[in-house]
């Protein structure tokens, strides 16, 4: 998948300070470039340091076929798709506490290359996890 990506940020989910600052001023930044309501949007998490505990990257990129992709997302990978409840305010946070508590039970083999996050036009997310 071919995107174009807008901006990134490093951090840490569990020992960076500025972690919530950095995150939704990274949305805002990228929000107030996007003009076109119909896009698909994706928060991409790559360069993962090591696993959940790790640092890594989060981009904020769009589908565009009309512009040279700045961000590549293997075609080849294999991915499990967690729907997010969209009625919960903390749908997003509460599906990736689902996904790391699988991880933790060994149930979902985290390939820890490219995750990312997809919004959709009609409001529905998925968050896309890599698997081996």
């Amino acid at each position: 998948m071919k995107l174009k990506h807008f901006n990134s940020v490093r951090t840490n989910n569990f020992n960076d300070d500025l972690l919530i600052q950095k995150i939704s001023g990274l949305w805002q930044e990228a929000s107030s470039r996007l003009t076109n309501p119909e896009i698909i949007i994706y928060g991409v998490y790559h360069e993962y340091e090591s696993n959940y505990k790790g640092n890594y990257t989060l981009s904020i990129a769009v589908e565009d076929n009309n512009s040279e992709p700045s961000l590549e997302i293997p075609d080849n990978a294999t991915y499990e798709i967690f729907k997010v409840d969209t009625t919960n305010e903390n749908g997003v946070v509460n599906t990736w506490k689902k996904i790391w508590e699988l991880e933790d039970q060994g149930t979902l083999k985290r390939a820890y290359t490219y995750d990312f996050e997809k919004y959709v036009p009609n409001g529905e997310i998925e968050i896309h996890i890599a698997i081996k």
